[in-house]
């Protein structure tokens, strides 16, 4: 299966529904089953933030709870849309799509980067550790 690593708080706000989309400075042809990856880093000054702290304590999750080199999650990849404009507040994506909130704040949106759009994600009931990449990469889940 094809893998994503990202480094915490991201990974967990994202496999939990908390933003959208995953943001990313390149585009992939690649569409189908994706595994959510943490890497062994996180970030120290986003989990500080009062609006990060927030969302990860809405599913009893701290700093020190985050879990990191694993394989956390599993997903549809379907679609990887062109970042067109950004207004400091809110971003438009090549189809139309207007992208506000949590999902703008907690985002990349810088114009050219690319909105990954994802379905039916899926926690894992045990997570699986795993050594990351860059990159999407391969891993056999059983």
């Amino acid at each position: 299966m094809k893998v994503l690593s990202m480094i915490q708080p991201w990974a967990s706000l994202f496999t939990l529904g908390e933003i959208q989309y995953e943001t990313r400075s390149w585009n992939t042809k690649y569409r189908g089953p994706l595994a959510i990856h943490t890497s062994k880093k996180i970030d120290k000054t986003a989990t500080n933030q009062d609006t990060i702290r927030t969302l990860l304590s809405k599913h009893g999750l701290t700093n020190d709870l985050l879990p990191t080199g694993s394989i956390i999650a599993v997903c549809m990849l379907e679609n990887c849309i062109k970042v067109t404009e950004n207004n400091q507040s809110w971003a438009i994506l090549e189809d139309g799509t207007i992208v506000s909130g949590n999902d703008y704040l907690l985002g990349d949106y810088r114009e050219g980067n690319y909105a990954w759009i994802v379905q039916n994600i899926k926690m894992l009931d045990q997570s699986i550790p795993a050594k990351g990449q860059l990159g999407l990469w391969e891993y056999d889940i059983k």
